[in-house]
């Protein structure tokens, strides 16, 4: 019928260039493949992990790849960190919260305590105050709270019988992070602006706190031959002077000085300057747990930490790592 030799060339010309084209759709709907080390684990695929850079994070990753566990060193924050946010719908306690949410402490104290957590929390959390004005405000709260402890009278053994009952949960992986960092003998700092004799007792009931890879870095209770509160030990730890009190841990920091990689976990901005005491760090990943105040702040988070995790209750991620490297 088409006896034109132009018509032909057309035809076949066609047909070439929709043969191309099913090709070509074909290959578009496979799916890409992942070469990447972080684009090869699944953690790294959840829409809930954000990543400004994730060029840097890949490089940071297969550096601690290479390094492997000895030259590793885990330090971690513990309030909205090592512990839940949220359980079952319900908002977890931190470290003080313990004792302030408890029938130890009289209704007085507690009027008095929220209205200092009322006053200074959002200015804690908002990106707007600048850290340096963070740094007073939380000595004041701290100092405050503190002193209302003290007024108290307090025993120890109230103490750890408060946290018992105090639903103060562990993140969802936590434990097997905890066990995994001690059979391979890796450190884990707990740093913490918390309340160093609660957090560890919060650990112990379960997991471990394992004395010869595990150091906590808080504000730990001082009693008298009584077993009452008389007040705390050395300096006021907050969220925002965390790189000057690594400075007075000489200790812990000489002893691990050879573990130049380190994975920092934290929730507050703050958190970032727990490893500003280590003498030579060679390659620093940091993850923030964004728990609150999302779209006010993940972009602010996402220029400051390597990996920022949304309303995560999971170390998922984190020991996703950590399996990788050890």
């Amino acid at each position: 019928m088409f006896k034109s030799p132009t018509i032909k060339i057309a035809l076949g010309a066609g047909v070439i260039t929709i043969g191309a084209l099913a090709v070509s759709m074909h290959l578009n709907g496979r799916k890409k493949k992942r070469t990447k080390i972080i684009e090869m684990m699944d953690e790294f695929q959840k829409a809930h992990v954000h990543m400004a850079d994730p060029d840097r994070v890949e490089e940071l990753v297969t550096q601690l790849i290479k390094g492997g566990k000895s030259k590793l060193q885990v330090i971690t924050d513990f309030d909205r960190t090592l512990s839940r946010t949220l359980y079952n719908g319900h908002e977890v306690p931190t470290c003080h919260g313990v004792l302030d949410d408890s029938s130890l402490l009289p209704e007085h104290y507690r009027e008095q305590a929220n209205q200092l957590r009322n006053t200074y929390l959002p200015l804690e959390m908002s990106t707007d105050v600048p850290i340096e004005e963070k740094r007073h405000l939380m000595v004041e709260w701290g100092t405050k709270v503190h002193d209302l402890y003290v007024a108290c009278n307090i025993y120890e053994s109230q103490v750890k019988e408060t946290v018992n009952k105090a639903g103060l949960y562990l993140r969802e992986g936590s434990n097997d992070m905890i066990e995994l960092l001690h059979r391979h003998a890796v450190p884990l700092l707990v740093f913490s602006a918390g309340i160093g004799d609660i957090l560890i007792e919060a650990i112990k009931l379960q997991s471990h706190f394992y004395e010869d890879n595990m150091h906590c870095v808080s504000n730990c209770m001082e009693f008298n031959e009584e077993g009452r509160l008389t007040g705390f030990k050395g300096e006021l730890i907050h969220s925002f002077n965390k790189h000057e009190v690594s400075t007075h841990q000489p200790e812990y920091f000489e002893r691990n000085k050879h573990r130049t990689n380190v994975i920092l976990m934290g929730d507050t901005l703050g958190d970032l300057r727990m490893a500003d005491g280590l003498p030579d760090t060679q390659h620093l990943l940091t993850i923030g747990f964004l728990n609150s105040n999302v779209e006010k702040s993940l972009e602010a988070y996402k220029a400051q930490y390597d990996i920022v995790l949304v309303l995560d209750e999971t170390m998922d991620l984190a020991n996703a790592l950590l399996n990788k490297i050890l």
